[in-house]
């Protein structure tokens, strides 16, 4: 029983805002820290090209292994609302060592990306307003770039509750921008006007195997990215209402609407464009779409354009929330240093955690972008990796964490305990077929070789070792934290009771 006591979250002193937000500003945040249309024009092109007709299809396949891990979230959230989520929740269910790792697997995330996040916001914003000039300019965009950034720290600072407006429109806007393209290029494809030689959509599309199995495998990679963020919503566990429910289904939530946005804009693009101009542009990426927002939508392109624009800056402000309130809830932890966990006085948010994460994520893309253009998104690629890691250690903790009562019913075992399992190993998998792609340099970017490896593989297992020198210098400095067990899910919690 004393384990079982063990498991209940401890009581904490006051911190952070309790119900600030309610669970549509937590699903609002969820969707918009994936970046919906950033997400999708960055990787249509290469889908296309992997799947032709059937990338819709491995965009949904692409869902299965979210919503695998989606459950998990929101049943580790029940027993345990912390901000910290898979930080906290696999300390608990497996040790402070896997804990700490998938704690700094998090907070990187939020350092590779928020740089480029900012970079596509600012370019975009500048396309749609005429100025391709300034996007070419590398001194005008970078500042910008920084500037925005600034900004958005400031948002998450200055309070949840004005994130969640902030939220609240850019969603709005990035979502009635996508719908009015994919009627306009739904329509000309049923009209005959296409600029290219479209195809009308059909079921079939939907289907993952249609292109081969190498197609999918491909796919799911990148399916791995344009998923990735919903789970900030949890992140903000302590300060929605009904914690211990609502961050969960916001985060579920958040799968699903992503997986009709992703679909139906897939099929508009192929449709509108054919595979065969994708598959040919695929390495265009993102300004892709700006060219299909030009033919499709004519003087009206700025709509899609500030769809993206819009989607990048939403992101870059909600992608620091999961890498801050894991520091937070690491530093109260004792598993970083004690500043890292300080909480505003007046805006009750944690600042030290927010500014420095900022901090590191300007100076990350300020020295890349002085390496190459190159350079910058083979960081992203590295991306791959940490998320597919701390995903799949989430899913493992939940079936761990909750392993005395998987048997307790059919619900038990499929949802908390089998389904989680299985996203994991998914995510196992596509872990080391990422790592066996980047391992060969003509796969990155760059297509340039950083210690016979490509640079991608090298910039993922830096941080690695980076993050394993400071866990063991922070456990010689500091022992409290590894002192932790392992424990168990309580059962009074798991069943919804109170003592």
């Amino acid at each position: 029983m004393a384990a079982e006591d063990a498991s209940r979250p401890a009581e904490r002193p006051a911190g952070l805002k309790a119900n600030a937000i309610g669970f549509v500003d937590a699903l609002v945040i969820g969707l918009n820290s994936t970046s919906p249309a950033y997400s999708l024009a960055a990787v249509i092109g290469p889908i296309v090209a992997l799947a032709g007709i059937y990338a819709p299809g491995v965009m949904f396949a692409s869902f299965v292994p979210m919503l695998l891990i989606a459950s998990a979230f929101y049943y580790l959230n029940k027993v345990d609302q912390d901000c910290g989520t898979t930080f906290s929740w696999v300390t608990r269910a497996m040790g402070p060592w896997a804990g700490w790792l998938g704690g700094w697997a998090i907070a990187m995330t939020g350092v590779l990306v928020v740089g480029s996040l900012a970079d596509v916001a600012v370019s975009f914003a500048l396309l749609s307003f005429g100025l391709d000039s300034w996007v070419d300019n590398d001194f005008v965009r970078q500042s910008l770039t920084v500037l925005l950034i600034l900004v958005m720290t400031a948002v998450c600072v200055i309070g949840t509750e004005l994130s969640a407006h902030v939220q609240n429109v850019l969603i709005l806007a990035q979502v009635a921008f996508l719908l009015v393209f994919v009627g306009v290029a739904l329509y000309k494809v049923y009209d005959g006007t296409s600029a290219y030689d479209s195809v009308e959509p059909a079921l079939g599309w939907l289907n993952p195997f249609g292109a081969g199995g190498a197609a999918l495998t491909g796919g799911l990679l990148l399916g791995v990215f344009i998923y990735w963020g919903w789970e900030s919503a949890v992140n903000l566990t302590e300060e929605v209402e009904n914690s211990a429910t609502a961050p969960g289904k916001a985060g579920l939530w958040s799968t699903v609407i992503l997986l009709v946005t992703y679909v139906s804009v897939g099929f508009a693009v192929v449709a509108y464009a054919g595979p065969t101009f994708l598959a040919e542009n695929a390495g265009e990426e993102e300004f892709i779409f700006a060219q299909l927002a030009t033919d499709v939508l004519g003087g009206w392109d700025w709509v899609l354009l500030l769809a993206v624009s819009t989607s990048a800056i939403a992101s870059t402000q909600t992608t620091i929330i999961p890498a801050s309130r894991t520091a937070l809830s690491m530093a109260r932890r004792r598993a970083l240093p004690a500043h890292y966990g300080h909480i505003s006085p007046r805006f009750r948010t944690p600042d030290v955690s927010t500014w420095w994460v900022a901090g590191i994520a300007i100076a990350w893309y300020l020295v890349v972008n002085q390496i190459s253009t190159n350079a910058l998104f083979d960081s992203l690629t590295a991306l791959s990796l940490l998320i597919a890691f701390y995903y799949a250690l989430t899913g493992i903790a939940c079936a761990v964490y909750y392993r005395r009562h998987l048997f307790e019913s059919v619900h038990n075992f499929l949802l908390i305990g089998l389904g989680p399992l299985v996203g994991a190993g998914l995510l196992t998998w596509l872990l080391v077929r990422s790592v066996s792609d980047m391992s060969d340099p003509a796969n990155s970017y760059s297509g340039t070789s950083w210690f016979g490896l490509g640079p991608p593989l090298v910039i993922g297992i830096g941080i690695a070792l980076t993050g394993v020198v400071i866990m063991i210098v922070w456990r010689l400095r500091s022992p409290v934290f590894w002192e932790e067990r392992p424990s168990v899910a309580d059962p009074d919690l798991v069943h919804g009771k109170e003592r």
